[in-house]
């Protein structure tokens, strides 16, 4: 039977002469979100749906606008299901978006207002109360996406229905700069419990920005039920009808989650597991995280009115500070520079070296590429162990037809004869020039003349590995990050030999192996390593002049990195930095000094973390005898950093003078190959905004006249 249809678009606030945009302030949010209203069969009779989207085919999120828009459609559902005699009303999206919450564009350009975006806020409560209040069940048929106000006007319905296939449930305003405004902090502890609702709201959001799939919000207690993700041709949720039935009908009327019954204890307990992160979180410049967990611990005794007047509270403290702005122009960064859906020219491969960061490579550039990669090993031996790493980084990919097919475009052995037919040749053999040099001298004869050789070196120069070649102009630079499959970034470096063609070829090959790529000119440390060692050069010096260990651990915190220089120091491996710190040293001078006492560090081979790298790990005090100064003159805290932060600020100015790379791309590959966090909008914004830039040189955002 066909469902009967009862079509309204709603793109304004349903013909009112009232524009919202002009009591809260704000400008038009561009293209608002609309709703479409339908009658559908469901098990036991008929419906009311409304479904949100927007006109361009974009992620529907709501502005001014939209919130009016939407709070007609309710309306008027809500009056069809009283009047019609329908089972109740349903909400949902398109596509692969049910709501994306608020309009972040719209926040950020009139976001240094704090009142007028208290008025957003205020009218999202509005909406939330609406459909709390409504006298007929409302339930969310989640198809797809749902984040912040999108998964906040979910949690006011009576139920929640979630497709299996939808991945990306959460409240990010922690991460954003913001809480979440629009009832979810008052709301989904009621629902799920405080600890639960911690885990949503500030464990996730600074995990990196983790979402939840369907599965596991049903099992929080977020949705009631998870359905087979069935679509047509348009990606297009099919209509559980049976499912939403069930839901409809056995829906009691006092449903809305406005209060648990979780003990007094067990919330206190919550609370108090979650303050060394939320504190550290705050150190690190993010008054976020703290101002959620102030909420979620008001929520347990406030009314409805009370807990949403504090989330307004919050949102006008929050919306003027630089955290939310900074975030989102790093956001916006990422945006700009995501990868693009290429396809490479590159039909075969060779790699030199077969370590595992050649397997990673090979492993990597052959599922993503779907070509045939062939490893060069010296020796039967290191090609028996280099199969078996190969083996391993497969095995991590799974499903088995996959496997086996991935398999068969992978092939190692020692006869240099497998490279000569490859269009490109990358070496990861150790980080040593001339031994690269020697691997590039004897591969070079057997290639084609049109053919590319690449080095995947952290640093080395690779102007000097071209020189004995005969095709100085084929040879580029792809750096890879440890571990290859996750680090995002690749640096693409040029010699001043290097013609363009073979430039664009190298990118091409990163992003169509889904990398965010910069563009870098041949210099000693290229960007994140040349930055990193400065930061960390700098550090080890402080520990030279007897500062103690935990006073330079933690001395960075204020940044916001994901973790202190030791850490960093222990992660990457004291010699591997010692390494690259001698070329830097040599290659750029004495702003790069050795440590001694890192030399005895890694020839006594002791660890200086109680643990595995982490930030949280402690650190141990031992090594100070590592470091025994002459004549000690140790720092504090706030010294070390801002010796750091001029340091750094020193460095990336002389990159820029020397046309090492762009200033937005020494942003973009600090965020995607050295975790900077995004709360601090790019490593130059940060030091525009401590003055350490000015001190240095200049502003970056000012003397170079790029925004």
């Amino acid at each position: 039977m066909d469902a009967a249809r009862t079509d309204r678009m709603t793109g304004s606030s349903g013909g009112d002469a009232h524009d919202p945009r002009a009591s809260l302030g704000l400008p038009d949010e561009g293209t608002p979100l609309t709703t479409r209203t339908d009658v559908r069969q469901v098990a036991g009779g008929s419906a009311v749906v409304v479904t949100m989207s927007r006109a361009d085919g974009k992620p529907a999120t709501l502005g001014p606008l939209g919130l009016a828009a939407l709070g007609v459609a309710v309306s008027d559902a809500v009056e069809k299901v009283q009047g019609e005699g329908h089972a109740g009303v349903v909400l949902t999206g398109t596509g692969a978006t049910f709501l994306a919450g608020a309009d972040l564009d719209l926040v950020a350009a009139h976001g240094h207002d704090g009142e007028a975006v208290r008025e957003l806020g205020r009218a999202g409560h509005d909406l939330i109360s609406a459909i709390l209040d409504s006298p007929v069940p409302i339930v969310a048929l989640i198809n797809g996406t749902a984040l912040g106000g999108g998964l906040e006007v979910a949690l006011a319905c009576r139920a929640r229905v979630a497709a299996e296939d939808v991945r990306a449930l959460g409240l990010p305003e922690a991460y954003l700069g913001l809480i979440p405004g629009w009832g979810g902090s008052f709301l989904l502890p009621h629902l799920i419990g405080p600890a639960s609702a911690i885990k949503v709201m500030i464990e996730n959001p600074l995990r990196n920005n983790t979402t939840l799939r369907a599965v596991e919000a049903f099992e929080l207690g977020l949705v009631d039920r998870v359905v087979p993700g069935v679509r047509d041709d348009d990606g297009e949720l099919g209509w559980p009808g049976d499912t939403l039935g069930v839901l409809l009908g056995d829906l009691p009327r006092d449903a809305a989650p406005e209060r648990s019954t979780v003990a007094e204890s067990e919330w206190e307990e919550a609370l108090e597991r979650s303050r060394d992160k939320v504190e550290r979180a705050e150190r690190g410049g993010r008054p976020a995280p703290r101002r959620t967990l102030e909420l979620i611990a008001g929520a347990r005794t406030a009314g409805r009115g009370a807990a949403f007047a504090a989330e307004e509270d919050a949102i006008a403290e929050l919306v003027p500070l630089p955290p939310l702005h900074d975030t989102i122009h790093a956001m916006g960064l990422l945006r700009r520079f995501r990868p693009r859906r290429v396809r490479s020219e590159v039909r075969s491969l060779g790699v030199i070296g077969g370590g595992l960061m050649a397997s990673q490579l090979a492993t990597l550039l052959a599922a993503r590429l779907r070509i045939p990669v062939a490893l060069r090993e010296i020796d039967d031996e290191r090609a028996a162990r280099t199969e078996k790493l190969l083996d391993a980084e497969i095995e991590k990919l799974g499903p088995r037809a996959d496997v086996e097919a991935l398999r068969g475009r992978l092939s190692v052995g020692t006869d240099l004869a497998l490279l000569a037919d490859a269009d490109l040749v990358i070496e990861a053999v150790f980080e040593e020039l001339e031994v690269k040099r020697a691997v590039f001298a004897e591969i070079e004869p057997l290639l084609r003349e049109d053919a590319i050789l690449a080095t995947n070196t952290s640093g080395l120069s690779i102007t000097r590995m071209g020189e004995a070649l005969a095709r100085p102009e084929r040879l580029v630079g792809i750096h890879f990050f440890n571990p290859v499959a996750q680090m995002p970034l690749v640096e693409i470096v040029r010699t001043e030999a290097t013609v363009p063609e073979v430039v664009d070829a190298a990118r091409t090959l990163a992003q169509a192996a889904g990398k965010t790529t910069v563009d870098v000119l041949d210099a000693p440390g290229f960007i994140v390593n040349r930055v990193l060692l400065r930061m960390l050069a700098i550090t080890m010096e402080s520990l030279e002049r007897g500062t103690p260990p935990e006073v330079v651990g933690h001395s960075l915190e204020p940044i916001g990195l994901p973790m202190g220089p030791l850490h960093l120091l222990q992660l990457v491996g004291p010699a591997v930095a010692n390494h690259v710190l001698h070329t830097l040293n040599s290659e750029l001078g004495p702003r790069f000094p050795l440590s001694p006492g890192l030399e005895s560090i890694i020839a006594e081979g002791v660890s200086f973390l109680d643990g595995p790298p982490a930030a949280a790990t402690p650190i141990n005090a031992d090594i100070v005898r590592f470091f025994e100064p002459s004549s000690p003159e140790p720092d504090d805290a706030a010294a070390v950093l801002r010796r750091v932060q001029l340091g750094l600020a020193d460095e990336i100015h002389r990159m820029l003078d020397q046309g090492v790379a762009e200033r937005d791309a020494i942003d973009l590959a600090l965020i995607t190959g050295a975790g900077f966090p995004l709360h601090r909008g790019g490593i130059t914004r940060y030091l525009d905004e401590v003055g350490a830039a000015e001190e240095t040189g200049g502003a970056f955002h000012r003397r170079r006249g790029q925004g």
